[in-house]
């Protein structure tokens, strides 16, 4: 039963184009398990499923992980609750998370009451399970452990929010998830010899362009290419992936060149983790792509 890291989106709080939202896939078998919920994340999953990848059916997600309650990381949280459930998903969705997102189900819940209301009592007749969600607010440790996959929860640096990055043990694979975070020690630590290394990154190069405050903050709460470098040498995975890349730079822009621009910056991200010194194997990962290492 092989294991798959599949990428639903690698974007950042801005409204790119090509990169919906953050959210990743570790699927076993027939079985995913998805962390974070960023916009458009159902839609991702449907196009996943339709190449080829059966778990990421949209009735089929059962079970999802939060790193941290940043609205590009949770804004596609009742797309996950409802459209599976629209989808004839019969069975309550679970959720691990951070201090709050209990808050946040039993909002979005009751935002949508008068839905919910309609699609049992009226004309549709959904099912009465299918909607519900069992969100649990989670500590270090060990999260979650069915018979396919054991995760592992620990604390990251993300400003003041509370943040975790996710450690999955399967028996053929080993897969970390950084989420939002400055270089921590305990990230090379748990990542230690694994299969593949999903980490956030911003690009150095153009953080010099931000003014002062900005500078300051992305320093302190994301992983600059040069200091991730040195996380990947600590960890050795024997695949480290890029993702919710920080490019700085206008991505609002309306100009023929800034895809151009967009491409040049992730290829140069690369060329900064590698001239900092790692050597390992290291790709920008992309919407949908699907990693087995």
């Amino acid at each position: 039963m092989e294991t798959k890291l599949v990428l639903l989106g690698t974007g950042t709080p801005n409204a790119c184009p090509n990169a919906s939202g953050p959210s990743s896939a570790v699927v076993v078998g027939d079985r995913a398990y998805l962390v974070d919920f960023g916009p458009g994340v159902v839609r991702q999953a449907a196009k996943a499923y339709h190449q080829g990848i059966d778990a990421l059916r949209p009735d089929l997600l059962t079970v999802a992980f939060c790193t941290h309650l940043h609205t590009d990381h949770t804004a596609g949280y009742s797309d996950l609750i409802f459209t599976p459930w629209v989808l004839e998903r019969e069975k309550p969705l679970q959720v691990y998370g951070p201090k709050g997102i209990k808050n946040m189900t039993d909002h979005i819940l009751a935002a949508y009451a008068v839905d919910i209301d309609f699609r049992i009592n009226g004309f549709e007749k959904a099912n009465e399970q299918g909607y519900k969600v069992e969100a649990t607010e989670i500590a270090p440790g060990i999260v979650y452990e069915d018979d396919r996959v054991q995760v592992e929860a620990f604390p990251v640096s993300h400003g003041t929010l509370e943040s975790y990055a996710y450690k999955f043990t399967t028996a053929d694979k080993v897969i970390v998830i950084s989420g939002d975070t400055a270089p921590l020690p305990i990230v090379a630590e748990k990542a230690k010899g694994c299969d593949i290394l999903l980490h956030e990154v911003e690009y150095t190069g153009g953080i010099s362009a931000r003014e002062p405050k900005w500078q300051k903050y992305h320093r302190e709460v994301h992983t600059l290419s040069v200091d991730l470098a040195k996380v990947a040498q600590k960890a050795q995975p024997k695949l480290l992936v890029t993702y919710h890349r920080i490019y700085h730079m206008n991505v609002q822009d309306n100009t023929k060149n800034l895809q151009h621009e967009m491409d040049w910056r992730c290829e140069a991200i690369l060329r900064e983790i590698r001239d900092a010194g790692y050597d390992g194997p290291v790709v920008n990962g992309q919407d949908l792509d699907v990693f087995t290492v």
